[in-house]
């Protein structure tokens, strides 16, 4: 099948075109860093315009004195809100600067004690980027030293004796000192969201290498029981009955095509490219029952009832039978396997019993157990498994399931 093409994307400055080609990916001038910017720049305007207004109102009976010029208040809004544009960038440098040009309008009478509020703002966003952005000793620094600095401009700028006293203070240090812990907050849960999601990733990647690693084990774990098998069946009966040493090798020639094609599907989950290879369902437990047979066990095949069921469901059920019957190959040696798959309306019932004595006892934490009883126990099903009172052993695995409305 040929590639598809790859979707146009239309050009910076391009006119444009028909349908949405030409908005695929959005304008690449108006990305992330160009909104922070914008965002930025009008709030330098809006906290410049405050201070401004600030400035312009003049001291209070009876420190009146000479108004400052037009000029010089222009030029206090300029220095407190100008430098918030610049705050991602240089957030301590901003900080600094900010508290230094609020102590010093306070200072001069500039911005009289009772119109603080401009200052307060320009030097909250900046402490509020600061505590956002840096951490550490050096964040508790500069948010000690603006603290000081504006609380130092509001008591030097207090000519009349009736201005800024201990309650304004403290004000200062509250506004200025939440701004900085709201900024410290934002930062804490930026880097919480980031482990999370690492957390997750590593989780999911674990998950899926120990899918991948039960599937390769399914796989390779029956293919090569039933190789070893008919291999030592073929090199014993090699010189009295070649007939049979040759039918062996077509059995260990057919396992060995199905076991290259199955790890092929499962390593496919490791590539980026998709795999439309189906998953292996009930329909393929005949073949299963029929490598067993070759390799001496007598399967008796029952699957009946309601069997579209979900393709997670089948493909458990298909591992268990296929685990199950690599288990008594190894273990059971030739005896009778009864293979029963019953399925009901939101349930599907899987069992394998055999009827050998197994040549040594199954532990009960294999890895082929394991990997059971968490394939049954993603779909909440339940799943026994140990030897009968009569000999033999039996698997039993139960896996619920709910159709989507």
């Amino acid at each position: 099948m040929p590639a598809l093409p790859p979707i146009p994307r239309r050009r910076p400055g391009a006119a444009a075109g028909s349908g949405v080609a030409g908005w695929a990916g959005g304008p690449r001038w108006w990305s992330d860093g160009a909104r922070r910017w914008a965002v930025d720049v009008v709030l330098a305007a809006g906290t410049g315009l405050l201070c401004w207004y600030a400035a312009t109102e003049a001291p209070l009976p009876p420190a009146t004195g000479v108004h400052e010029p037009a000029w010089l208040t222009v030029l206090a809004g300029v220095v407190l809100g100008a430098p918030v544009a610049a705050r991602r960038r240089w957030p301590t440098a901003v900080a600094v600067a900010v508290a230094v040009a609020a102590a010093a309008c306070l200072a001069t009478g500039v911005v009289p004690d009772y119109a603080s509020s401009g200052p307060l703002v320009a030097a909250g966003v900046a402490l509020y980027t600061v505590g956002a952005a840096v951490a550490g000793r050096r964040g508790s620094a500069v948010l000690l030293g603006s603290i000081t600095a504006v609380a130092a401009g509001m008591l030097a700028g207090d000519d009349s004796g009736a201005g800024p006293g201990p309650t304004e203070v403290a004000f200062v240090v509250l506004v200025l000192g939440a701004c900085w812990v709201v900024g410290v907050t934002l930062r804490e849960r930026r880097a919480y969201a980031a482990r999370a999601a690492g957390q997750a990733t590593a989780q999911a990647v674990t998950e899926e290498r120990l899918r991948i690693a039960r599937e390769i084990h399914d796989i390779v774990g029956h293919s090569l029981s039933l190789i070893a098998v008919k291999a030592a069946v073929g090199r014993h009966v090699a010189r009295e009955r070649p007939e049979e040493a040759g039918a062996a090798l077509d059995v260990i020639a057919s396992a060995s095509r199905g076991a290259l094609a199955e790890l092929r599907r499962a390593v496919g989950a490791l590539r980026t490219e998709a795999d439309f290879a189906p998953a292996p369902g009930l329909a393929e437990l005949r073949g299963l029952a029929d490598r067993a047979v070759e390799a001496g066990v007598a399967v008796r095949l029952e699957v009946h009832g309601e069997c579209d069921v979900p393709e997670g469901v089948a493909l458990t059920a298909f591992r268990i039978v296929q685990e199950s019957l690599t288990n008594v190959v190894k273990h059971a040696g030739p005896t009778t396997c009864r293979v029963e798959v019953v399925g009901t309306p939101g349930e599907l019932r899987v069992e394998v019993t055999n009827d050998g004595a197994p040549a040594r006892p199954a532990a009960a934490g294999s890895v082929g157990l394991s990997g059971m009883r968490e394939r049954v126990a993603l779909h909440h099903g339940t799943l026994a498994a140990g030897p009968r009172d009569r000999g033999g052993f039996t698997v039993l695995a139960t896996l619920p399931y709910q159709r989507p409305a």
